[in-house]
């Protein structure tokens, strides 16, 4: 018979090889994630509003939802409030509109229960974004917020009703029961 050249290679050996090849096609296929970005590592706002902080106080989601920029809008987010004695928190919008939000110490207040934080005057059209000056412990911020419209549903019910006109109505007398029964 004639040898090939070919050495047997021993068991050990042979379950050496097999491992470091192992090892080597775990870090070629696990390694990818040394070198992109983690999207758990950057922050961002997760919703339609938009994070902001200033002295200890956090603003969270913030949007304002109105269905026109001359039209009421009302501020929806949460403010947090880290410090040990409570605080008013003043928002002024546009045109000199105004709305003030009072947050205790240490606590958070959700601005879309309760009392609506309304603006007077929204300043852009929804899907623009309009500056709101947040003033609150001596400090102020101006945020770019969104303003959204009824488009979706979930902000609907958020959309100010605007505030009653006066009008000079007359009442026609409607016939009662009796009257019309004849």
């Amino acid at each position: 018979m004639r040898s090939t050249g070919l050495k047997t290679i021993k068991p050990g050996k042979r379950a050496l090889a097999a491992a470091a090849m192992g090892v080597g096609l775990l870090a070629a296929t696990t390694a990818c994630s040394a070198t992109s970005p983690q999207q758990t590592t950057h922050q961002y706002a997760a919703s339609d509003g938009v994070n902001a902080q200033f002295a200890d106080l956090k603003i969270r989601n913030a949007m304002v939802v109105s269905d026109g920029e001359k039209n009421p809008g009302r501020l929806l987010g949460t403010i947090f409030n880290g410090s040990a004695s409570d605080v008013v928190v003043t928002v002024n919008g546009a045109e000199g509109s105004q709305t003030q939000v009072r947050v205790k110490a240490n606590n958070e207040v959700s601005l879309d229960a309760g009392d609506p934080a309304v603006l007077s005057t929204t300043g852009a059209k929804p899907g623009a974004l309009v500056d709101l000056k947040f003033s609150g412990e001596g400090q102020n911020l101006t945020v770019q917020v969104p303003v959204l419209d009824g488009t979706i549903k979930e902000y609907r019910p958020f959309l100010p009703t605007p505030s009653p006109t006066a009008t000079h109505a007359t009442a026609t007398p409607m016939p009662t029961a009796t009257e019309s029964a004849k």
